[in-house]
């Protein structure tokens, strides 16, 4: 056992550092994305006629040694009498094998107002700390340019846009947060590979209906696109009992299980869990993963927004 799990170990960390083979999820992967939905598309930013915070961290596959770790941060709102333009500030820490990300994304959106519902348009500037720790990975060709030496907090500025239209029962988003970048300076072989980030596509939808006074029912999608993988989709359903109590479940194809659970503690407090079920190989090495998500709604008069014109995303 020990000796397939140490080959196991040794190919993940050549896969993950082999920057010029692999074109593995480069971006954020979290599991409670509908209650976060600024991490997917800078195009939400303002989307809440108050401000709005989460914190967020995930441990993914626990029970490997180097697991992906990831931690975010995103506040957002709006900024003009009109609400037509939001702000949005996201911060977020990545690390998986010897690679290690830190990014602060600084996004924008402007809102039409149309006749059923909101269009937004988003940009995203990002400015990314990227490092790698090659130096650790097991190689079998030393004299492989690539492993030649580590990585050490090089900066990526990193550029994207998204979409985002919603009603007061349904949305649907599309978006790229990185559409272009700045990322020679972490290309250790630029003879064999011109770009090392690569387009993530994200579309997105949901939308809420009432069975009841006391029930709300929250289906949701997302569909992620990345030219050198295959399509993965998570379907999603979450209902909110007495709006307070969220509980929902989920299934990522070729992946997970996802078992959600969220609780508003107060009209502006609200604390979420998510639980993936690998189903993947790697259940055979791993528990699964967990991920924990604090967030706050603030503002002038947010109570009385929400108990007016309460909002399910």
């Amino acid at each position: 056992m020990k000796t397939k799990m140490k080959k196991f170990f040794t190919i993940a960390a050549l896969i993950s550092a082999a920057h010029f083979t692999t074109h593995a999820q480069q971006e954020l992967m979290i599991s409670q994305y509908m209650f976060n939905e600024l991490v997917l598309n800078p195009a939400y930013a303002g989307s809440h006629p108050y401000w709005s915070a989460a914190l967020l961290h995930r441990s993914q596959w626990v029970g490997f040694d180097e697991a992906p770790v990831t931690q975010t941060f995103g506040i957002d709102g709006q900024v003009t009498e009109g609400k037509q333009i939001g702000l949005g500030l996201t911060l977020s820490n990545d690390a998986h094998g010897v690679i290690k990300q830190q990014e602060i994304g600084f996004n924008g959106a402007y809102r039409l107002f149309l006749n059923r519902g909101t269009l937004s348009f988003g940009l995203r500037a990002t400015i990314g700390l990227y490092s790698a720790s090659v130096g650790d990975v097991i190689v079998w060709d030393e004299d492989d340019p690539v492993y030649a030496a580590d990585i050490k907090s090089e900066m990526v500025p990193k550029f994207g846009a998204g979409l985002y239209y919603h009603t007061e029962k349904f949305y649907v988003g599309f978006s790229v947060p990185m559409v272009y970048a700045s990322d020679k300076n972490v290309l250790m072989d630029q003879s064999l590979v011109k770009q090392y980030f690569t387009n993530h596509m994200y579309l997105n939808a949901g939308m809420v209906f009432k069975p009841s006074l006391a029930i709300a029912v929250k289906p949701s999608i997302l569909v992620k696109y990345e030219a050198a993988a295959p399509v993965e989709v998570d379907i999603n359903c979450n209902v909110l009992f007495f709006n307070k109590f969220w509980l929902g479940a989920g299934y990522r194809t070729g992946d997970a299980l996802i078992a959600m659970a969220e609780w508003n503690i107060t009209s502006q407090l609200r604390l979420g869990y998510a639980y993936d079920f690998t189903l993947s190989e790697i259940a055979d090495y791993s528990s699964g993963s967990h991920e924990v998500m604090l967030g706050f709604d603030f503002g002038k008069d947010v109570n009385d927004i929400k108990v007016r014109s309460p909002r399910y995303f």
